[in-house]
């Protein structure tokens, strides 16, 4: 090897070990498959059902992006925007919706992050977890005040999946 090519390969080296996707490594991170998302979405609709309320329900990835979104037949016209918001809400905050209200009460320094397009100030939306690891949410809206319940119901058909 020639030494101009020993000095290039030496550069080459060099501006790897440097480059900041060297310097921090590879992230492996848990998140939300579709199929645990349609599940989580697909039992919440069935316990307001059976609770006699027609919903719609988010699912959202850890990263707060839209999964799963479904509309029971007869759900009212707002309740997509709420689930989506609600569920966007736990995500974002990594807290219940209901406990991001509370803490809006609580705190009001912190009552600005009301007014962020996607959040909503309402109960209704749960954080999914595995252990202590945040991995998405899920969001109800259509419900007087049981939209928790059904969001619950959703994470709890899962439950052996998140371990």
């Amino acid at each position: 090897m020639s030494r101009i090519s020993k000095g290039l390969a030496g550069f080459a080296v060099a501006a790897l070990l440097s480059s900041p996707a060297g310097a921090q490594g590879v992230v492996t991170q848990k998140n939300i498959t579709l199929a645990l998302a349609q599940a989580i979405a697909n039992a919440a609709i069935a316990q307001c059902r059976t609770m006699g309320y027609k919903i719609s329900v988010t699912v959202v990835d850890r990263e707060g992006l839209d999964v799963v979104m479904l509309h029971d037949d007869g759900a009212g016209l707002t309740t997509q925007e709420g689930s989506d918001r609600k569920a966007f809400t736990a995500r974002a905050f990594s807290q219940p919706s209901a406990a991001f209200v509370k803490r809006l009460q609580d705190r009001p320094d912190t009552v600005g992050s009301r007014h962020y397009t996607r959040v909503l100030a309402l109960g209704g939306g749960l954080p999914i977890k595995v252990g202590d690891d945040i991995i998405g949410a899920v969001g109800v809206s259509g419900t007087p005040g049981k939209d928790d319940v059904c969001a619950q119901a959703g994470i709890d058909k899962v439950a052996d999946q998140l371990k």
